[in-house]
């Protein structure tokens, strides 16, 4: 779908105009402290465009998993602070994620004004995409910016249902900068890849993740696997595992997957192993078929990180998810950070590296590469819906340039 854009509405006509914008603030709070602050940066492109232009913002988003109605863990007060600090601008936090009070406070807008409303998610209708929800949040303005690609791969009354609801209203409902910029890296990756192409995916389970894998199979020319769910194609080449995080109902599922794809995938040559997976446990490096019966794999090992080094030194489009051992203890975490320091590399080279969102980010991060990278995705989940081909609600719901 070739979804249309805020940069292709003319600023002048958002001067004065109410804009709804759906943005991803769901950010870790932790007694009322933010802890990790990307994705309000990353929403700031967009709402400073619609501020500077003198539009009236409406801001949306959800914040964590609240069950059954209000927590005041989980609102969006904080994010409200925040937000107003990296724009430079005030943002009028409304307590009320609909209804009269909603309604009272966008009326008393003024151009460039920005309200936040409280979590959407406080109202059992938003994940229910309750279209009376949807038709009210659209009823509040005269344009839809969905700038909120994380949440993209669900149908919800405050993404697509309030596309089809604004559009219903005879107005626009297009991407954001930020859900733009995702769209282009990530369908630039899958649809118009720079050869070599090479993915690579780890993390824990091959389970959510073999729908990536047999969409990505066909496109890659190397597909690059680490994490535990490394374990699971281990036992389906016959390889002891110890005490090591298998999916045993996957195993043949692996080897089917294996069977397919020839040399187009690669697997770990060493590991690192411990007898538990703890800060300050004793490591050892081992090839693959030499894993004890009582080892816990926790990370790839040198021999492993230098084989995947090569072949991402050597691709052009390089898409990156999933750690490749348990990162957030010391001693099993540079084989996820030399993965992070190749793709920088390749990028600096000219490559187009991007890397999905959650632990590759973070790891990013840690690294110290991530603003040399091409892109760093907010989307976890959704990027990897998208990798594996599948249609997003949120941005099939958007109106569709031509």
């Amino acid at each position: 779908m070739n979804a249309k854009t805020l940069s292709e509405v003319d600023p002048s006509d958002l001067a004065g105009r109410t804009v709804v914008v759906r943005a991803d603030l769901n950010v870790p709070i932790d007694k009322g402290v933010i802890t990790d602050d990307r994705r309000i940066e990353a929403s700031a492109r967009t709402l400073r465009t619609l501020v500077d232009a003198g539009a009236k913002v409406v801001l949306l988003s959800h914040l964590g998993r609240p069950k059954g109605g209000p927590d005041p863990k989980y609102s969006l007060a904080p994010v409200a602070k925040r937000l107003q600090e990296i724009l430079g601008t005030p943002v009028r936090f409304v307590p009320h994620s609909a209804g009269e009070g909603a309604r009272s406070a966008v009326a008393a807008l003024a151009a460039g004004d920005v309200a936040l409303l409280e979590n959407t998610r406080f109202l059992p209708g938003d994940e229910g995409n309750d279209p009376a929800l949807a038709a009210e949040w659209a009823s509040m303005g005269d344009l839809f910016v969905n700038d909120a690609f994380g949440a993209a791969h669900r149908a919800h009354a405050s993404t697509a249902g309030l596309a089809e609801a604004m559009k219903a209203r005879g107005h626009q409902a297009v991407a954001g900068s930020l859900m733009a910029l995702e769209l282009r890296y990530l369908g630039g990756a899958l649809d118009r890849p720079e050869r070599p192409f090479v993915a690579i995916l780890g993390g824990a389970k091959i389970s959510g993740k073999i729908d990536v894998i047999d969409a990505l199979l066909p496109r890659v020319d190397r597909l690059l696997i680490g994490g535990a769910m490394a374990n699971t194609f281990f036992r389906a080449l016959g390889l002891e595992t110890g005490a090591s995080l298998v999916e045993e109902d996957r195993v043949d599922l692996a080897r089917a997957t294996l069977e397919r794809a020839g040399d187009h995938i690669l697997l770990p040559v060493d590991c690192v192993v411990a007898g538990e997976i703890a800060a300050g446990a004793a490591t050892r490096v081992v090839e693959r078929t030499r894993v004890g019966a009582t080892d816990r794999i926790g990370d790839v090992g040198p021999a492993t990180r230098g084989v995947f080094a090569r072949e991402i030194a050597a691709a052009r489009t390089i898409v990156w998810n999933g750690p490749m051992g348990v990162f957030e203890v010391d001693a099993f975490a540079e084989g996820t950070l030399a993965i992070a320091r190749a793709v920088a590399a390749a990028c600096d080279g000219g490559a187009v590296g991007v890397v999905g969102g959650g632990d590759s980010a973070a790891a990013a991060e840690r690294a110290g590469v991530a603003e040399r990278l091409s892109h760093v995705s907010t989307g976890g989940g959704a990027s990897l819906e998208f990798l594996a081909g599948a249609v997003l609600p949120g941005v099939a719901a958007l109106t569709e340039v031509g």
